[in-house]
């Protein structure tokens, strides 16, 4: 008797190449449940509904349509013990040998803007998962599949074991249904609890050579079932990824989602960026936020939202780098990146999506917060000086501010021409960051623009700003002393913008 297989799936990715093969290949007999069955139906595959499997109708709307005995008895049963293969034959219940079954896209339609509680509930799976557990429990006698990536190697595993699935695939299979089970309550329980219960896990993609320092162990997860962000880029050439690479490739996606509207570039040391700079070009761009620490700029993380072309592989290839990512990359461009073989060269189309929340581990527990992704507004900035910025100061301080958001605070960021030429992060006081930026910018001050991630509580740093050379201040506000901070701006002419909003980076 031909074997039996169970296709029910809401991504249908893959799922008519495999049927034929089930059907071609191996002499399978096909159930399916609603738009899987009419989608082999269509491709013009012999496929019988579950419905007439069973002889009992979707009901509820289709939420009944696989819980059935003839469907769970088929999955659960042991063929190793004779009751249950004697149930079998007593109730003309068929032993199903593969299920091919994934989820209601639960997660996608939560992340839809303005969803309601109602579409939510109606994208909560009940068959699928009885499904994939009654199944994933049952490993030592069928196959269980939930991810059209498992396809080829499933089909693989029975042309080269006359047939069969061998054990080891059968377990490994269970252990991701089980895992893609888990994922999806998960989801589920932390949309309904609200702010009650955060629950965090994921899906191991690879395990790292080590963390932040040889003698710490990493690992990369992935968090839900589909692949976004970093899990959804792709490496074009370079060795394998280090934890410090994608915390740094991180660092530089959130810098570099700041600016769409114009070709942007950063480089990226140790979460911060030794060069930030905007061109007309990207290679443009990117010529200037290396010129603007050229030396830190050796070894660092560069982020582009341009595809790379040409001229900008061109100068990619001039000095050594860990990592790029960019929105696309040519051909001609990946044939010169090629001629270094070592250097990282990613590309993901998405660079402004990042995470919603941001999790740290503290003893006994974790912090969650919300990612700081607010957008800068300039209509709610308050020019607190007497003179005013010029329409193109006004574009300096949006930029200076933008990129000082990504420093680890205290953060002091110097530009000038959209282009970073100073930069003070992590110092323990303001003092020390204003100094290290002014002295990194030297002569480069002169006309420039500082921001500050937090506000001054004394007149100090504007007394040495100006010193410097620099024109415009732009900084949060809100310290008792915001007066003399003022005071010290109008008598030296400078232009002080507050923005009411802070961006400590810990």
């Amino acid at each position: 008797m031909a074997r039996l297989a169970l296709l029910s799936v809401s991504n249908k990715t893959g799922i008519i190449d495999l049927a034929r093969s089930l059907v071609e290949e191996f002499d399978f007999d096909l159930i399916s449940s609603g738009g899987t069955a009419q989608a082999l139906k269509d491709a013009g595959l012999p496929v019988t509904k579950v419905a007439d499997y069973t002889g009992s109708p979707e009901i509820l709307g289709g939420r009944v349509k696989t819980l059935h005995p003839r469907i769970h008895g088929g999955i659960l049963a042991r063929r190793d013990i004779p009751q249950d293969v004697t149930d079998l034959e007593n109730n003309q219940i068929r032993p199903i040998d593969l299920v091919v079954v994934n989820l209601y896209p639960f997660e996608e339609t939560i992340a839809k803007p303005g969803v309601t509680l109602s579409e939510a509930v109606e994208q909560i799976d009940i068959g699928g998962p009885a499904m994939l557990r009654a199944s994933s429990k049952n490993f030592a006698h069928l196959t269980v599949l939930c991810d059209p990536v498992q396809y080829d190697e499933y089909l693989q595993e029975l042309r080269q074991n006359n047939g069969e699935a061998s054990l080891e695939f059968r377990q490994k299979a269970a252990l991701k249904g089980f895992l893609h089970t888990a994922s999806y309550d998960q989801a589920i329980a932390s949309y309904l609890s609200g702010t009650q219960q955060y629950t965090l896990s994921g899906t191991q993609l690879q395990s790292l050579r080590y963390g932040e320092n040889p003698h710490q162990s990493a690992a990369w997860y992935q968090t839900g079932t589909t692949p976004t962000g970093w899990t959804a880029a792709t490496k074009l050439q370079g060795k394998e990824l280090s934890y410090n690479n994608l915390v740094d490739l991180e660092a530089a996606r959130r810098i570099i989602a700041e600016f769409n509207d114009i070709p942007a570039a950063t480089i990226i040391k140790h979460t911060n960026p030794c060069g930030t700079a905007l061109g007309n070009t990207v290679v443009e761009a990117y010529q200037k936020a290396f010129n603007a620490d050229s030396v830190s700029a050796f070894g660092g993380i560069v982020a582009l939202n341009r595809p790379i072309d040409a001229a900008t592989a061109n100068e990619l290839t001039k000095t050594f780098l860990e990592c790029v990512v960019a929105l696309g990359c040519d051909a001609e461009a990946q044939e010169i990146l090629a001629k270094k073989s070592n250097l990282r060269v990613l590309t993901l189309a998405d660079l402004s999506s990042g995470a919603k929340d941001t999790v740290k581990a503290i003893a006994g527990g974790f912090l969650v917060q919300a990612a700081d992704d607010a957008i800068a507004d300039t209509s709610q900035w308050q020019v607190v000086t007497e003179r005013q910025p010029t329409a193109d100061e006004l574009a300096e301080l949006l930029f200076a501010w933008k990129v000082c958001k990504h420093v680890k605070s205290n953060a002091i960021v110097v530009t000038s021409d959209r282009t970073t030429v100073g930069v003070g992060a992590g110092q323990m006081n303001r003092v020390g960051s204003v100094k290290i930026a002014l002295e990194q910018a030297e002569e480069k001050a002169k006309g420039a623009i500082l921001a500050s991630d937090g506000f001054f509580p004394f007149d100090d740093s504007v007394k040495t700003a100006a010193a410097a050379g620099i024109t415009a201040i732009i900084q949060p506000g809100g310290s008792l002393r915001d007066q003399d901070s003022i005071k010290a701006a109008n008598e030296l002419g400078l232009v002080m913008v507050f923005t009411g909003v802070r961006h400590f980076l810990h």
